[in-house]
């Protein structure tokens, strides 16, 4: 990530400082003095990858434009307990205004990309990327997919207008109309823009025959097993990309990838991560 943090982040900072009420901190202006001066370490208590480095700077930044904030390690670092992430030296009153704000991005995305990297060690070896899903916190969805980036993952459609996505209440609609899922699919290609791929969820090698003859460039097999997924990969023939998705986690991924799948999608990488422990100590100059 840039220095230059897109707008929809800045004002996802200045909400959760405004949540916060960070700048209305009665321990803090009661107790420490404007003037006092401190330096700040964040470290790792944890193993995992970093993720969230130039947010908690703009963190910092946004309560005290003269704090001095500097990054040790790059995003996508491995980190280990006691790992040194970054240093902020200046007002330990606005060091502390700012710490549980730029504590919770960075520990977020670090879970994220940790829980990322785990997937995508499991799969090494295979060609199956690691891909998420739009299943993350309402308001980070940015923050979320760049963390899965990362720890090595991919990410799968940004938002809704970045793709057709053919599910199956998509299909429940259209059969209402006695039209099969061959139907939607071809009227999905023939009415996209050339520049949007179209995918189908399908649950049965019956309807991955339909979407493969349909022409679907994306074919996702949902809740599949694994010899079924092997099938329906055979059945595809390389005619389309074929993305595996429901019910994966870090004890079937590797079965998952050797059947020959491209993607392997995980919600759990956003919707239910757990937080990296990474703490910030506060020391003051002799």
């Amino acid at each position: 990530m840039t220095q230059q943090l897109p707008p929809e982040v800045l004002n996802l900072i200045d909400a959760a400082l405004t949540e916060d009420q960070a700048f209305n901190d009665p321990t803090t202006q009661t107790l420490i003095p404007d003037d006092v001066a401190g330096d700040g370490i964040l470290r790792a208590k944890a193993v995992g990858v970093l993720a969230g480095g130039e947010v908690a700077r703009a963190v910092f930044h946004r309560i005290d434009p003269n704090l001095v904030v500097n990054l040790l390690l790059e995003d996508g670092s491995d980190l280990t307990p006691g790992t040194d992430i970054a240093g902020v030296r200046g007002s330990a009153a606005s060091i502390l205004r700012a710490e549980r704000t730029a504590l919770n991005f960075m520990q977020r995305m670090s879970g994220i990309a940790t829980a990322t990297n785990r997937y995508v060690r499991e799969v090494e070896g295979t060609a199956a990327r690691i891909v998420d899903t739009r299943k993350t916190a309402p308001g980070h969805r940015f923050l979320d997919k760049y963390s899965v980036r990362m720890g090595g993952g991919y990410n799968h459609r940004l938002n809704l207008a970045d793709g057709i996505l053919i599910k199956d209440n998509h299909l429940a609609a259209r059969a209402a109309l006695e039209e099969p899922l061959g139907a939607v699919v071809r009227q999905a290609i023939a009415r996209a823009s050339h520049t949007i791929r179209v995918e189908v969820e399908v649950e049965s090698l019956e309807q991955v025959r339909e979407a493969v003859d349909a022409g679907a460039h994306i074919i996702m097999l949902d809740n599949m097993t694994v010899d079924t997924m092997r099938e329906a990969v055979a059945i595809i023939d390389g005619r389309a990309s074929v993305e595996a998705s429901g019910g994966i986690n870090l004890a079937t991924v590797r079965a998952v990838a050797e059947t020959g799948v491209d993607l392997i999608s995980i919600g759990g990488l956003t919707h239910s991560t757990d937080a990296l422990d990474i703490s910030l100590d506060l020391e003051f100059p002799g």
